[in-house]
């Protein structure tokens, strides 16, 4: 039996339980979202289990009701093969006026045409991404985030992560299949996993005919161009160099499926209020859901990463808004990235519900830490807003977490925990 690590989520889930009738963990397939629901729930109904999904979604037909029997917390894996069930399920929950009901999963978004309400209220909807450093326990976790947002300090301390092991790391990616495996057998595991979405699960999300060598030039176009702001009109140009046409409509149409299925997650802008005349700039920054993702499409190992500084950084970047955006979320935050007319760029800010924020430069090594604590200290200067930044910190894939001269946090990845 494959060992279980912790997530993140395990205790998100809970408390969603508490606060909901039901929780909807959606992400990408294979992210762990039947594994940590199944350890809660009572009973549970797989809707792609070969040999009951004709019967199950034969009783859907005829009562939707009757595959809710049974005891709570009831898991509906892959909902979405029988979307019915959400208005079931609310209106169950309403009935019933009880908490923690039911588990949904889902690997793909569903059209929203096809339920008549919301849910909110009701249903309360979660994200699982792939695993962070910390919860693969490649971080020793000795750097809290929330730590740092309620003020306090760390000693100074050190990762044990190499670059080579950084290198692996983005390469294995956090597919739970993959963190005990070879690096070998993970980049198989993370290749097939891509032949499937490209070749079968393109043509499930909506029912429509695609092509999936189209999707395949897409995503290699979306690789050569992660944590940057390219836009479709340059992805297209791209595409084009690399001897396949493609027109706009149709670029947009396979990006929206990808992100129907959680294969990428791009970064939003952050909009606060400034004190200078610069105006925000709103483009997203692309990002894949796992940076073993954009590796694979690049076909590239921890030697090439290695060998290509700018490749290796922007796959760096793509590593450390995966984990900050887990972080977030046990912190009820988001993340986002910050640019301006004036050419202030910040990589990423996690903003709180309560209104705290942080603003985080990621830099591979420790050449850029001048420039990149100027940035966070102009950003705090320029925004507009009544509470002071939290922390300002520089994320690296060095050795030492320590505490600049100038109130600048510098953290390697690899002591990072929520």
């Amino acid at each position: 039996m494959k060992k279980y690590y912790e997530r993140i989520l395990d205790k998100i889930l809970k408390e969603e339980l508490e606060a909901f009738g039901a929780v909807l963990i959606t992400g990408p397939k294979w992210s762990g979202k039947s594994t940590t629901a199944k350890k809660i729930a009572k009973t549970i109904v797989n809707l792609q289990d070969p040999f009951k999904k004709e019967s199950y979604i034969n009783m859907i037909d005829l009562n939707p009701y009757l595959i809710l029997e049974g005891e709570k917390p009831l898991l509906i894996d892959e909902w979405q093969e029988a979307p019915v069930l959400w208005d079931a399920i609310r209106h169950d929950v309403d009935n019933k006026n009880e908490k923690g009901l039911y588990i949904l999963t889902g690997s793909q978004k569903v059209d929203s045409s096809k339920i008549s309400h919301s849910g909110a209220g009701r249903i309360s909807r979660i994200l699982m991404r792939t695993m962070s450093l910390y919860e693969s326990k490649a971080s020793n976790g000795k750097v809290s985030i929330e730590d740092l947002f309620k003020g306090a300090e760390f000693e100074p301390t050190r990762s044990k992560l190499s670059i080579e092991d950084i290198a692996n790391l983005i390469v294995k990616g956090g597919f739970p299949s993959t963190i005990d495996e070879t690096l070998s057998v993970a980049r198989k595991q993370v290749r097939g996993y891509m032949d499937i979405i490209a070749s079968v699960e393109i043509f499930t999300v909506d029912g429509i005919k695609r092509d999936s060598n189209v999707m395949f030039q897409v995503l290699r176009s979306l690789a050569r161009n992660t944590s940057t702001q390219v836009t479709d009109v340059s992805l297209i140009k791209d595409i084009e160099v690399n001897n396949f046409l493609i027109h706009r409509n149709t670029l947009s149409s396979y990006i929206n499926v990808l992100k129907d299925l959680y294969i990428i997650e791009d970064l939003k802008a952050w909009n606060p209020k400034l004190r200078s005349k610069s105006a925000i700039r709103t483009s997203d920054t692309r990002h894949f859901i796992d940076p073993s993702i954009p590796a694979n499409l690049l076909d590239v190992g921890p030697e090439d990463i290695i060998r290509n500084v700018n490749t290796f950084g922007l796959l760096f970047e793509s590593l450390v808004v995966r984990d900050l955006r887990v972080y977030a979320d046990f912190l009820n935050g988001k993340v986002f990235h910050y640019r301006d007319s004036s050419g202030l760029e910040v990589d990423s800010i996690i903003h709180l519900d309560n209104g705290k924020w942080a603003a985080i430069e990621i830099k591979l090594g420790t050449k850029e830490l001048d420039k990149a604590a100027e940035n966070l200290i102009k950003l705090k200067n320029v925004v507009d807003i009544k509470l002071e930044p939290s922390f300002l910190m520089i994320i690296t894939g060095g050795e030492f977490a320590y505490k600049r001269p100038d109130g600048v946090f510098v953290v390697p990845i690899g002591c990072l925990k929520p």
